[in-house]
């Protein structure tokens, strides 16, 4: 720690420093020092082109006036640290709170379409213009039936039996005959792709003050800054805020998102209904959660699953009516 702060002009003496629980993938910390409070991220990968990519992208967003947390520079100017081999970026402390979905209304709902809008419409001013290609094929269906009959054998196999286990093999099994039935509305590849965020969802958005008056304090964790297809982000986005513990959207809230994001986005119903179809189909060929628990032994998402097996099941039967709220 130390070392780290050393190379700050004046970041106070430490007082303490403790994880942030929330995050699946991201390993970050409060820091609390003399001078104030920050977020020491430290960045997994390791990959310092990309890190100083996100730092610069942050930084000239926050300049259009997207709410962001760029990170604290160096005395030299540097954001990312290297200490021992290992990425680390220091950041101001955002005072806020997540809220997801059941906790907006309809007008923070068109909010929130409104400021996905603006954050693809500002990246695709401060990022480089010439796109890099990323292809984007989307999933096998043999594929997807090959990793099923895997994931039943495993979860058969589990010891000591839990109803984790049992939930996991009726939605494999259910999704087997799914999949049967549609494999052949596997969508196309999209033709192209655009600068997105890459993980907007509750977790990495900030809210400042209570009820209907707060706002977006801050964007976090840009990590996966990349360049994907702008509308199924906004649609990945969606389905993660808006789905109920049952796995049914909450359409009416997805429809004011939806239509505040199109006209922020410039972007029109034909685009969100291409997003919407393979998104679900995305959905359904899915099983990363169950993956994580028997393939890697990580049971850290276990409780997303019930809601989100749900979801597959529930979009392939509402489809016409998501499409709908999504493009109408």
């Amino acid at each position: 720690m130390g070392e780290l702060l050393r190379r700050y002009e004046t970041p106070g003496e430490p007082l303490s420093c403790e994880r942030v629980a929330q995050g699946l993938l991201n390993r970050g910390y409060r820091l609390a020092t003399t001078r104030g409070d920050y977020f020491l991220k430290h960045h997994l990968d390791g990959d310092h082109e990309a890190i100083a990519r996100q730092h610069r992208a942050t930084e000239r967003l926050q300049a259009l006036g997207v709410p962001v947390a760029p990170p604290v520079p160096d005395a030299d100017g540097d954001t990312v640290a290297v200490i021992g081999g290992h990425c680390y970026a220091l950041h101001p402390w955002v005072h806020g709170r997540h809220r997801d979905g059941a906790q907006l209304c309809a007008v923070e709902s068109r909010r929130l379409g409104a400021l996905l809008g603006l954050v693809h419409t500002c990246l695709a001013q401060v990022m480089e213009p010439d796109v890099p290609k990323a292809e984007h094929l989307s999933a096998d269906p043999a594929d997807t039936l090959d990793l099923i009959d895997d994931l039943v054998a495993r979860a058969r196999r589990h010891r000591p039996r839990d109803p984790f286990d049992e939930l996991a093999e009726h939605r494999l099994l259910e999704r087997r005959l799914l999949l049967g039935v549609h494999a052949h509305r596997r969508p196309a590849a999209p033709a192209t792709g655009a600068w997105v965020h890459g993980d907007f969802h509750p977790l990495n958005l900030l809210y400042r003050g209570e009820g209907r008056s707060a706002e977006p304090a801050a964007i976090v964790d840009w990590d996966r800054l990349g360049v994907q297809p702008r509308a199924e982000e906004a649609v990945r986005a969606a389905v993660i805020f808006f789905v109920r513990p049952s796995g049914e959207l909450e359409l009416a809230k997805v429809r004011a998102y939806a239509r505040a994001y199109r006209r922020a986005a410039g972007a029109d119903a034909e685009e969100l209904a291409a997003a919407v179809h393979r998104v679900w189909w995305e959905r359904l060929n899915d099983f990363w959660i169950l993956r994580w628990r028997y393939q890697l032994h990580d049971r850290r998402a276990d409780p997303l699953f019930p809601a989100a097996s749900a979801l597959a099941v529930w979009w392939t039967r509402e489809y016409e009516a998501v499409c709908e709220a999504f493009a109408g």
